[in-house]
């Protein structure tokens, strides 16, 4: 599946989004977006372009978005998560456009000039999962299978077999469990 600079940066902003709601099966796992210093934080890290001020209206909005794509990688099927991202795109008043901004080649922003930091996420992440959802990949969309982590990711590996939202943590914590208990099966 081939993805473009600007579709891998707005589907990692998406699933940085999503991680940073509380897990829902891990009892008291924080909110990490819950002030502005937070969503600063998040649009820093994200390399966000163009977004200005932000305030206690973007918070809101940003934590409403997320709650939207929540809802596309929950989609029990194509045609439901094609729903969910129609509404989310058509909110944020799309208006594509070519730019070549900070040193990057030709690529397309599907946000208008001067949007929201919330309209500019909706915009771009929702494009880019709808890219997914067009190349038939929706399945690419996932949760982490640790019975203790329930972040999401966009498993872009050849074969679709990524299981784990971060292979040195949760994956390679569960394959040393699994070792352990082999062991004192073994010895036992």
């Amino acid at each position: 599946m081939m993805i473009t600079h600007d579709t891998r940066c707005a589907l990692d902003a998406v699933v940085d989004l999503l991680n940073t709601a509380p897990e829902g099966e891990a009892p008291g796992a924080p909110d990490s977006l819950t002030d502005l210093a937070s969503l600063e934080d998040f649009v820093r890290r994200n390399d966000v372009s163009g977004v200005g001020a932000l305030g206690p209206g973007d918070l809101a909005a940003v934590r409403a978005v997320r709650a939207r794509f929540a809802e596309v990688f929950a989609a029990e099927d194509d045609r439901t998560a094609a729903e969910r991202l129609n509404a989310l795109v058509a909110s944020a008043g799309t208006t594509p456009q070519l730019t070549d901004h900070d040193g990057y080649d030709w690529h397309v922003h599907y946000f208008a000039p001067d949007a929201s930091v919330a309209d500019h996420l909706a915009a771009d992440g929702g494009m880019a999962l709808a890219f997914i959802v067009v190349a038939g990949e929706r399945e690419r969309l996932r949760y982490c299978e640790a019975p203790d982590c329930r972040h999401t990711f966009v498993d872009l590996s050849r074969n679709r077999s990524r299981r784990y939202c971060d292979s040195r943590t949760c994956g390679n914590r569960l394959h040393v469990a699994a070792y352990r208990a082999r062991r004192r099966e073994a010895a036992g």
